[in-house]
């Protein structure tokens, strides 16, 4: 800490010295002409050309009379050469005062030197930024024309907590934020395509709905009134189908007052569609092909690699019901079984369940321990219990079930769809019946919506809807081992100073 506090204090001093000069060390732009790759992939029509880039200078070596630099800007990186000859001598020992971290604008020549790397010859520079914190070093060398990483700055918690830092000397971080982007745009089109329309709904709720989970809870003055952040905006889109609209769907951010591991952040973006009617057999079929669509738009191919798997996203994808799966693992049929025969099954197969847990939620935990995590390739479980779900329609053909599925790809569902319960009267005992299970004591049990029961008593067409968790989504096709490098800023613990 203390080397670290006497960089700093030489950082300041140089910003001193650079006001004393009359040099602005934050200046308020600069006419950058063209990007480093840009440059280096339209080398013979800009060779000797003049051209003026800008970036952050990522390495520096004085020799002499003269210095090469690399500078760092949203594509790459680029070679900068600076002779004192070229530049003056005043300059030059400006120059020498830079250091790596600082941003810089550079003018001059685009050539090759003699060992063939495409270079800007500076005619004259400028300081963009002076950088007062010393980047973490990151030392690098190229072994058979291959860029090898060392002593590489890869404290996670770090990484996560000062994106910033990570996004500068980590440059391959970008690449997945770059595809998180691509993932969403072609899963816009894809449904733009479609005939659906993105709609936007509350944040602010003065009910929570549309998902099991606690919410975040706060206050509105004006109105001295609690109101929650949204754990899911199924409501209110369900709200838009009664009121005419067929085809909607919205990137929502929602929020979870639960636990955090590499699988959930209590901020995190979903992706929820509803189709006028349709019913679940349908989504599924518009579910294989959307995901496969999205893989080969952005990856150029449906087969993907994640944490090992290669995994084939393309359509058929295997079909199974939650008892069948359940039974295909574990070996027990439970189809027909009450609570109290879950609870012993639950503790031969050594799965902690607690009091307050219904039928439902033991069936919910024998499946994640048993069979979720053994599920690699694309594979829709489907027909739940009705306990499970309380917001979707009862299953047309089988008792005690409903109709829904979750599609797991790598031991983890990224998706939940229904055919939506639409009858009001069925609804409100749905909602009954999650009370009593909040007097249980399941805190994530739903609450009683009485305008949602009134908009549904208006009458809401056969309804097919969809839930895709983007964040882990994007972990898939990027291939992250954890939601928090695929997330820019991640919920962190405090920091301690």
């Amino acid at each position: 800490m203390e080397e670290f506090n006497q960089l700093m204090k030489v950082r300041f001093e140089k910003l001193n010295r650079l006001r004393e000069l009359g040099i602005n060390p934050y200046p308020y732009e600069y006419p950058q002409t063209h990007k480093s790759r840009e440059i280096k992939e339209n080398f013979e029509k800009l060779e000797k050309q003049i051209v003026s880039v800008a970036g952050r200078m990522m390495t520096v070596r004085l020799m002499g009379k003269a210095a090469f630099c690399d500078i760092q800007d949203e594509q790459g990186r680029i070679q900068i050469y600076v002779r004192k000859n070229e530049i003056g001598e005043q300059d030059f020992e400006i120059f020498k005062m830079l250091d790596i971290g600082d941003l810089v604008g550079f003018k001059g020549e685009v050539f090759k030197t003699r060992t063939g790397e495409i270079s800007v010859f500076a005619r004259e520079f400028k300081l963009l930024a002076k950088s007062l914190r010393p980047l973490p070093i990151v030392k690098e060398k190229e072994e058979d024309g291959k860029r090898i990483v060392y002593d590489q700055f890869a404290d996670k918690e770090m990484r996560y907590r000062q994106r910033y830092v990570d996004l500068i000397v980590n440059p391959e971080v970008k690449e997945v934020f770059v595809k998180r982007t691509q993932i969403i745009r072609a899963i816009r089109a894809f449904l733009d395509e479609r005939g659906f329309l993105e709609v936007e709904t509350p944040i602010l709720q003065p009910i929570y709905g549309g998902a099991t989970a606690r919410p975040f809870v706060t206050h509105h003055n004006a109105l001295d009134r609690k109101l929650y952040l949204r754990i899911a905006n199924e409501l209110y889109l369900k709200r838009l189908i009664v009121g005419g609209f067929e085809r909607v769907y919205e990137f929502a951010k929602d929020f979870r007052n639960e636990g955090m591991d590499r699988f959930h952040n209590p901020e995190f973006t979903l992706l929820e569609l509803y189709v006028a009617y349709k019913d679940y057999k349908w989504m599924m079929d518009f579910v294989e092909q959307l995901f496969a669509h999205v893989a080969q738009t952005v990856l150029g191919t449906t087969k993907i690699r994640f944490s090992g798997h290669e995994i084939d996203l393309s359509p058929p994808w295997q079909r199974l019901t939650m008892y069948e799966a359940i039974e295909k693992f574990t070996g027990v049929n439970i189809s027909d079984m009450d609570e109290k025969q879950l609870r012993e099954v639950a503790e031969k197969l050594k799965v902690e369940v607690t009091p307050e847990m219904g039928s439902g939620k033991i069936i919910d935990e024998i499946f994640g321990e048993h069979v979720e995590p053994k599920l690699i390739q694309p594979t829709f479980i489907y027909d739940y219990p009705i306990e499970m779900s309380p917001l979707a329609k009862k299953h047309r053909e089988k008792s005690g079930l409903v109709e829904r599925f979750e599609p797991i790809i790598a031991g983890k569902e990224v998706a939940n769809a229904f055919s939506e319960l639409n009858d009001p009267i069925d609804q409100k005992e749905r909602f009954l019946e999650q009370l009593k299970l909040r007097e249980r004591g399941d805190e994530e049990a739903q609450m009683m919506d009485e305008d949602y029961i009134r908009a549904l008593e208006y009458g809401m067409p056969p309804t097919a809807g969809l839930g895709i968790g983007i964040d882990r989504l994007v972990m898939l096709i990027t291939d992250q081992p954890s939601i928090r490098d695929v997330i820019l800023f991640p919920q962190m613990r405090p920091e301690n100073k």
